[in-house]
């Protein structure tokens, strides 16, 4: 079973390395975004999903299996929350941070290498949870 799990998470730090132009015009075109996502959420979907979390700068969202940051990040620089992003793939971390800075939210901004099994977090450090495309 190790090895298993090693194998997918060497096949998704395989897949956040590509970040080529012509795939950020595919996801553009498909889902109305450009993070280099390698999942299906549209736009549309994170901001319903933002909506009906009622996420504000007084929230704290974990975005777990979080990769290259999105919807996570959308998500904070659309509704002013803090955001905590987990995933267990250092290139999708390193990603999200990256964007993070670029979008201006590092200040509000923690990414980690982590699984799901244990999560380093204080019980009710956090107000909603978002986790799209994980189970892909």
């Amino acid at each position: 079973m190790a090895d298993v799990i090693e194998s997918e998470l060497s096949r998704f730090d395989e897949r956040y390395g590509v970040g080529a132009e012509a795939l950020l015009a595919v996801e553009r075109a498909a889902l109305g975004t450009d993070y280099g996502a390698n999942g299906y959420t549209t736009r549309a979907e994170a901001d319903e999903i933002g909506e009906r979390l009622g996420l504000d700068a007084d929230t704290t969202l974990l975005d777990l299996g979080s990769g290259c940051g999105w919807p996570g990040l959308h998500l904070a620089a659309r509704s002013g929350c803090r955001l905590v992003s987990f995933d267990p793939v250092f290139s999708g971390v390193h990603r999200s941070a990256a964007r993070a800075d670029a979008d201006g939210l590092t200040h509000r901004h923690v990414a980690a290498v982590v699984d799901g099994g244990r999560l380093p977090l204080a019980d009710r450090s956090v107000d909603a949870i978002v986790h799209v495309d994980v189970l892909c």
